[in-house]
């Protein structure tokens, strides 16, 4: 069950380095909290998964979208 959860984190984070949308890898960035969140329970500390899960699935995920939305997008053909 470890290997399966680190192998995901591993595919998520390659998405998240990859992703042509900034949304995407901030998702993929949530979804990996989350799959930390379950290792910690598996490692028998609840107390980390929880602030795993609320730190890094829930705060910094409401920050990074924020960023995401106050800021203007810039393309290519734009000078």
């Amino acid at each position: 069950m470890t290997s399966i959860l680190l192998l995901l984190i591993l595919a998520l984070a390659i998405f998240s380095i990859s992703s042509r949308d900034l949304l995407h890898g901030v998702f993929a960035l949530s979804a990996i909290s989350i799959v930390s969140a379950l290792l910690f329970i598996l490692a028998k500390a609840p107390d980390v998964a929880i602030t795993e899960a609320a730190v890094g699935a829930g705060v910094s995920t409401v920050i990074f979208v924020w960023a995401l939305r106050n800021t203007q997008r810039k393309d290519k053909g734009d000078t």
